[in-house]
C-alpha cells in the first residue's frame, strides 16, 4: 500500500524507522535480561570504530546526552564488558575499553541474531541482502556528514 501523496523519499525513511523498531524488539528479545540495544551498540562501535574514547566522544556519535550515555556505561561496567582507564591526554577524564568478555559478547549476541534472522535472509537471499547495503551504507555516511 502505498500513499501517492507523499513522497517516496519520506516512504523509505518511515520503512527504515519500522524495520529498525521490528529488528531492535527481535533483537533486545535474544539478550540477557537486562540487556538492551544501546548497550550492544555501544559495544559493537567500540569495537567497529575504536576504543580508547572518551564518554563525551561516544554520547557525541550516538547523539545522546551524556548522562543517558554514562547509565549505558555503568550497566556494562558492572557487567565486565567494559572498563574505563584514566585518559592519557586528559587527566580529567576517562576512556572506554572493551574487555575481552565484552567482545565476546557482542560477537555471541552477533551470531543469536544472525541465527534469529535466518528466515529473513533465506527470504531475501544473501545476494539480495548484499545489493542493498551500498545504499544503505551511502545514505548513512549522508546523515552522517550533515549532523556535524
Amino acid at each position: 500500500m502505498s500513499d501517492e501523496n507523499v513522497p517516496a523519499f519520506f516512504t523509505v525513511f518511515n520503512e527504515i524507522g519500522i524495520i529498525a523498531q521490528l529488528g531492535r524488539s527481535a533483537f533486545e528479545a535474544q539478550l540477557p535480561d537486562g540487556m538492551i540495544l544501546p548497550h550492544f551498540s555501544v559495544l559493537n562501535h567500540l569495537i567497529r570504530v575504536k576504543d580508547g574514547q572518551t564518554p563525551r566522544v561516544l554520547a557525541s556519535a550516538f547523539q545522546v546526552p551524556k548522562t543517558s550515555l554514562t547509565h549505558t556505561l555503568s550497566v556494562l561496567e558492572e557487567r565486565g564488558l567494559i572498563e574505563m582507564r584514566p585518559n592519557s591526554e586528559d587527566a580529567r577524564s576517562k576512556c572506554v575499553w572493551i574487555t575481552q568478555a565484552g567482545r565476546q559478547f557482542r560477537d555471541e549476541a552477533i551470531a543469536t541474531i544472525v541465527a534469529e534472522f535466518a528466515p529473513v535472509e533465506a527470504a531475501l537471499s544473501p545476494d539480495r541482502i548484499e545489493r542493498m547495503l551500498p545504499d544503505l551504507i551511502a545514505l548513512r555516511k549522508i546523515l552522517d556528514a550533515a549532523r556535524d
